[in-house]
């Protein structure tokens, strides 16, 4: 069966800088504005003469004359282009703090982002989305997948990930985070799947082995949120458990396994134990001890070597007798070599 191929994003939808002017710009056009239409309304007499000294007066000459105020068209349309001056100046002024950005975009056309930290000004005519680029971490609950076997297993992961690219994490998917969690559950069913939980009842790898199980969910959850402008650092098994249905019968398969593993050792320790004490005995009395007595010995000595471990059960007669016998054969190959 072919390897699965991750989705590939749009090659168009790309993060680029948006066209920004440093704050400063903005504060000095809003304050020639504002500072423009004060001295226009002095003029025209809406707004009083400081007197101050080596002040000229900004009056116009017919409102010194007629001591009121005197509005005229030019002084009106002074007015409104200072004063929408200073409203754009005012509504494209932004400010980020460290780990914030913003998407801007118009009528839902992805127009740049804005990555620099502080004050800016930007077109006001285009929509701002605020996305955190921080790194951030996600704690799973428990996650019921199925291993190798079939057997049914709880996971809890701790994902480390960030926004790499803000145009893909805004416009490639609706929602980023559920895209992430979503993408989480899939993978992490798609790994489980691929090794038992426990390797006691068959030798080879397993889920509960080494770092394999967490490298390969790191690597496989990158390539999957790549598209949507996301990163993974890296997605660590918090807890790693038969689920409750099951969890019982597992722990006592476990335990079986376990005492049978040990009951093997202490039996071929036994044996191994009691043959070369039958073979140094031979030697010691200089005499070869037939069938009969060497397997009756050979009994013997497993059954006072395995009683205190309670395994008497595990160790047959014919097993003593065929050790018996194979330790005869050699008793008696050395014994020829010797001879000749």
């Amino acid at each position: 069966m072919a390897a699965r191929r991750p989705p590939k994003a749009d090659p168009g939808l790309r993060e680029r800088s948006a066209l920004v002017l440093p704050g400063w710009v903005a504060l000095l056009a809003l304050l020639f504005a504002l500072g423009s239409i004060a001295v226009v309304l002095v003029r025209v007499g809406v707004l009083p003469q400081l007197e101050l000294p080596g002040l000229p007066d900004l009056r116009t000459g017919a409102v010194r004359e007629a001591g009121a105020a005197a509005v005229t068209d030019w002084a009106l349309a002074a007015v409104t282009g200072a004063a929408l001056v200073a409203l754009v100046a005012l509504a494209g002024l932004l400010a980020n703090s460290g780990g914030d950005t913003r998407v801007l975009s118009r009528w839902g056309r992805y127009q740049g982002t804005v990555r620099r930290t502080g004050l800016s000004w930007v077109n006001p005519l285009l929509r701002r989305r605020r996305v955190d680029v921080r790194l951030r971490h996600w704690r799973s609950e428990p996650v019921q997948v199925t291993d190798r076997t079939g057997t049914p297993i709880v996971v809890r992961l701790l994902v480390v990930w960030r926004i790499r690219d803000t145009a893909r994490a805004v416009f490639g998917v609706r929602d980023h985070e559920v895209y992430l969690r979503e993408q989480i559950h899939a993978v992490l069913t798609r790994v489980a799947s691929t090794l038992p939980c426990d390797s006691n009842a068959a030798p080879g790898p397993a889920l509960r082995d080494g770092q394999w199980f967490a490298d390969e969910l790191s690597r496989s959850l990158a390539a999957e949120v790549l598209p949507a402008g996301l990163e993974v650092y890296s997605a660590q098994p918090l807890a790693l458990e038969y689920a409750p249905e099951v969890a019982e019968s597992m722990r006592r398969r476990r335990l079986a396994d376990l005492d049978a593993g040990l009951r093997t050792v202490l039996v071929d320790d036994a044996v191994e134990a009691a043959a070369l004490a039958v073979r140094r005995l031979e030697r010691a009395t200089a005499q070869e001890l037939d069938e009969a007595a060497r397997s009756a010995l050979m009994e013997q000595l497993l059954v006072a070597f395995v009683a205190p471990a309670g395994v008497t059960s595990a160790v047959p007669a014919p097993a003593a007798r065929s050790v018996s016998r194979s330790g005869g054969s050699r008793n008696g190959a050395g014994k020829e070599g010797n001879r000749a």
